[in-house]
C-alpha cells in the first residue's frame, strides 16, 4: 500500500533560515546578558574603586613636586610626573563623575589632607618618589585586570604610563 506524502507547508530552505536567525538571535540575547556596566556589577554599598586611584594620583603629584625641593636639578622631569599624574586624577575623577551620573565640573575640587597647623612633611627623595609609583603603577595594573571595559582601558594606560614616568624620566 502506497504512503500519501502531504507536501511540507515550510520548505527545507525556509526552515534553515529560521534555524540560522533563532541561533543567531539567541546569541545576541546571550552577548547582550554578558554586557553589563562596571558601576552595575558593583554592590552599591562599595565605593567607587577609581576613587583611591584617583586619590592616589593626586598624592604622587604632589609627591613629585615637593621632590624639586631635593633635586632641583631634575625639576623638569618631576614637573611631567606631577603633570601627568594630575591629568590622571582628573580623568579617573571624571570616569566617578560620570559613573555616578553627576556632572564631572559641578563637583567640588578634593580638599587638602592635613591640618595647616602641621608641620609639613620633609621632601622625598627621588627613590622614595620611584617606590611611591611603584607602588602607584601595580595598583592601577592591578585594578584594571579586575574592571573591564573603559574602566579597565583607563587603567591600564596609567599604569603604563606610571611605568614609563620611572623608566624614563626617574631613570
Amino acid at each position: 500500500m502506497p504512503v500519501a506524502v502531504t507536501p511540507s507547508p515550510i520548505s527545507r530552505r525556509s526552515a534553515f533560515r529560521i534555524a540560522g536567525a533563532a541561533s543567531v538571535g539567541l546569541t545576541a540575547l546571550a552577548l547582550s546578558a554578558g554586557c553589563t556596566s562596571d558601576s552595575s556589577d558593583r554592590d552599591s554599598s562599595e565605593p567607587d574603586p577609581l576613587i583611591s586611584a584617583a586619590e592616589t594620583a593626586r598624592r604622587d603629584a604632589a609627591t613629585a613636586t615637593a621632590a624639586t625641593a631635593l633635586a632641583p636639578e631634575r625639576a623638569g622631569a618631576l614637573s611631567v610626573i606631577a603633570s601627568e599624574r594630575g591629568a590622571h586624577a582628573d580623568a579617573l575623577s571624571a570616569e566617578v563623575a560620570r559613573a555616578a551620573g553627576v556632572d564631572p565640573t559641578a563637583m567640588p575640587a578634593p580638599s587638602p589632607t592635613g591640618s595647616p597647623t602641621e608641620p609639613a612633611p620633609p621632601p622625598p627623595t627621588i627613590d622614595e618618589l620611584r617606590t611611591q609609583l611603584a607602588a602607584s603603577q601595580r595598583d592601577a595594573a592591578g585594578l584594571a585586570r579586575r574592571l573591564s571595559g573603559y574602566r579597565a582601558g583607563l587603567l591600564g594606560s596609567i599604569s603604563a604610563a606610571v611605568a614609563a614616568e620611572q623608566a624614563v624620566l626617574l631613570l
